[in-house]
């Protein structure tokens, strides 16, 4: 297995060939992801998205979208937007794989924190996140505008 940064630090495409490998299975997370994948990644990579996959062969195996944040509370942090292993590979090590690397990846950049959300329905994905060794420090609370 190998990662793939598919953006570079300005948010280009460095991977192109990837980021059309990758939809299948950023689509098991995000089932309402519109029919122009490429153009909506293109407006969250405009707005500080990041995207980075697990690889093996020319096979996308995990997908991790994730941005840098500063605020007045942790400081600066890498947030990650979405985390997903394809379904036919979890608990092989693959969102632990991308998850190091996040953690290195935030660790060079001079980040405070490494940080996700992770939707209360699942409990599969926060027994993943416990392990390894993240904790809920608060709650999150949204109001929805459309």
């Amino acid at each position: 297995m190998r990662i793939v940064d598919v953006t570079d630090a300005d948010g280009r495409v460095a991977e192109p060939a990837w980021l059309g490998r990758t939809e299948a299975v950023h689509r098991q997370l995000r089932t309402a992801l519109p029919a122009d994948y490429a153009g909506r990644l293109a407006q969250v990579f405009a707005n500080g998205g990041r995207l980075t996959v697990a690889a093996e062969g020319e096979a996308v195996l995990g997908v991790a979208l994730w941005r840098l944040i500063e605020n007045t509370y942790e400081g600066r942090r890498l947030y990650v937007d979405d985390l997903v292993t394809d379904e036919a590979r979890r608990s092989r090590g693959v969102g632990k794989a991308l998850l190091c690397h996040l953690e290195d990846k935030a660790r060079r950049l001079g980040c405070d924190v490494l940080a996700l959300d992770s939707g209360a329905q699942r409990a599969a994905a926060h027994k993943f996140y416990f392990r390894e060794g993240m904790h809920i420090p608060g709650f999150c609370f949204r109001k929805n505008l459309k």
